[in-house]
């Protein structure tokens, strides 16, 4: 079975990078935009100025998004062994490993590919509250509950 903890460092420093990166992308276009405001070429002027506020916007909501998670991910207890699938759990079933916690993808962690989901998802819904030796469907696919921490 996979250290809990290391599963969970990987996936908030994956979070951290995440937020690191938007909060550069949101510096730049800030930069931009204050170049933008010197130009006075017009309508074109008036187009790409829109268009830089449309994207500070966006990436604005991003970073929001991404808080929301770092919120969530926070207040998991990594030193908790869960008995049944609660969030925070990390589950090994035969179709792989699933840390339930937020909506991160899929990363390999030792050689192991681990899918970081989150409780709202389909898949996280069907999880939450099934214990060891448990089995469930989703889309088709059998899962059944080889260990959990």
């Amino acid at each position: 079975m996979l250290n809990k903890q290391k599963v969970y460092s990987h996936f908030a420093n994956l979070l951290s990078q995440k937020m690191n990166e938007l909060q550069n992308v949101l510096v730049e276009l800030k930069e931009t935009s204050s170049n933008e405001t010197k130009s006075t070429a017009g309508d074109k002027h008036e187009t790409a100025l829109a268009m830089l506020q449309i994207e500070q916007a966006n990436k604005r909501n991003q970073l929001e998004q991404l808080m929301l998670q770092k919120n969530v991910l926070d207040k998991i207890d990594t030193s908790v062994h869960t008995v049944k699938v609660v969030v925070g759990s990390l589950i090994k079933t035969n179709n792989g490993f699933y840390f339930l916690s937020v909506a991160l993808g899929k990363c390999m962690i030792d050689g192991e590919p681990v899918i970081a989901l989150s409780a709202q998802s389909p898949l996280g819904k069907i999880l939450m509250g099934l214990k060891k030796g448990d089995t469930t469907s989703f889309n088709q696919t059998h899962f059944s509950i080889e260990e959990l921490s």
